[in-house]
């Protein structure tokens, strides 16, 4: 079992930054480890997707769509993990709950995400 803890998100201006913290923890990481977490999001009406991801030994990944904007990081602690993301040069688009999970296979449980609105 896995407990995800989204925070961060808010309304901010086209242009803008926000840091989004994530706190996982749980028997999965016990048992299996902490491998890949990532920041997935889902607009209104769209499938979810993944953002980024950071591996435990600093392998990253970045979507095209926020790639040179966003930067991801994490601190590992016994059995549980903090991530964060860094958005910048925020962008309409960038509109979504923001989730973190496993990546790019997510564990069954997802958290309550985090609403980030992009608007003037």
């Amino acid at each position: 079992q896995v407990q995800l803890v989204e925070s961060g998100g808010g309304l901010v201006q086209p242009g803008g930054s926000l840091r989004l913290s994530c706190a996982a923890s749980g028997t999965t990481f016990m048992v299996n480890g902490i491998g890949v977490m990532g920041w997935y999001r889902q607009a209104p009406g769209k499938q979810r997707e993944l953002v980024a991801s950071l591996s435990s030994s600093g392998s990253s990944y970045y979507a095209d769509f926020v790639k040179d904007r966003f930067i991801i990081s994490r601190y590992n602690g016994k059995n549980r993990i903090n991530l964060d993301l860094q958005m910048n040069s925020l962008k309409y688009e960038d509109t979504a709950v923001y989730y973190c999970n496993r990546a790019p296979t997510p564990y069954g449980d997802w958290g309550q995400g985090t609403q980030v609105t992009v608007s003037s």
